[in-house]
C-alpha cells in the first residue's frame, strides 16, 4: 500500500504532483470569504438581493440546496483524498472514481457548495459573486491542463477528449 501523505508541508515536494496557478489557494479563499460574507449579510441581515427567494418554495429548495451541498461534500472528499490522500510510485494521469466522471471534480465541489447555498437562500448580490469564482475556477483549472497536457503529452489529451471539464455526460460512450 503507497504511504499516506498527511501534512500539507510533505505535499508540496512531490514528484506525482503536476502543481497548480500560483493564486488558486489564495484565490479561492478571497472568493470563499467574500461569497460566504455577501451572502450571510444579504440573507439574514441586510435582505438588499433577495426577492427572488419567495418564488421557490421551501419543499423545493431545501432539498435541492441539501442535495448539492452532498454532492458537493463527496465530489470534495472524494477528489481530494485520490490526490492527496497516497503517494503515487509513478506519476500518471488520475482517472478513477469522481475523476472519470468530470476532469475538476474538486473545483466543481466549490461550484455546487456555493449553488447549494444560494438554493437555500438566493441573493443576488452572492450570485455575482458565485459567477465571478466560477471564472477564476475555470481559468485555473486551464493553467493545470496545461501543466498536465506538458507533463503527460497525449495520454492527457486522450482524457481531455473522454472526460467533461465540468458537466457530467448523460451517456457513456
Amino acid at each position: 500500500m503507497p504511504p499516506r501523505v498527511t501534512n500539507r508541508k510533505e505535499r508540496r515536494h512531490r514528484d506525482d504532483l503536476v502543481g497548480e496557478h500560483k493564486i488558486s489557494d489564495v484565490g479561492q479563499m478571497v472568493l470563499a470569504c467574500l461569497f460566504m460574507a455577501i451572502w450571510i449579510a444579504d440573507s439574514f441581515f441586510f435582505k438588499r438581493t433577495t426577492g427572488l427567494d419567495q418564488y421557490m418554495p421551501l419543499g423545493v429548495k431545501i432539498p435541492l440546496g441539501l442535495v448539492l451541498l452532498i454532492l458537493s461534500g463527496y465530489l470534495a472528499k472524494t477528489g481530494l483524498s485520490i490526490v492527496f490522500g497516497e503517494k503515487r510510485q509513478k506519476p500518471d494521469v488520475i482517472k478513477k472514481s469522481v475523476f472519470s466522471v468530470v476532469r475538476h471534480p474538486i473545483y466543481l465541489s466549490e461550484i455546487l457548495l456555493y449553488l447549494g447555498l444560494l438554493m437555500l437562500n438566493m441573493s443576488l448580490a452572492a450570485v455575482v459573486i458565485w459567477v465571478i469564482a466560477i471564472g477564476f475556477l475555470h481559468y485555473i483549472s486551464r493553467h493545470e491542463e496545461k501543466l498536465l497536457l506538458a507533463r503527460f503529452g497525449e495520454e492527457y489529451g486522450q482524457y481531455m477528449r473522454e472526460v467533461p471539464m465540468w458537466i457530467p455526460r448523460l451517456r457513456r460512450k
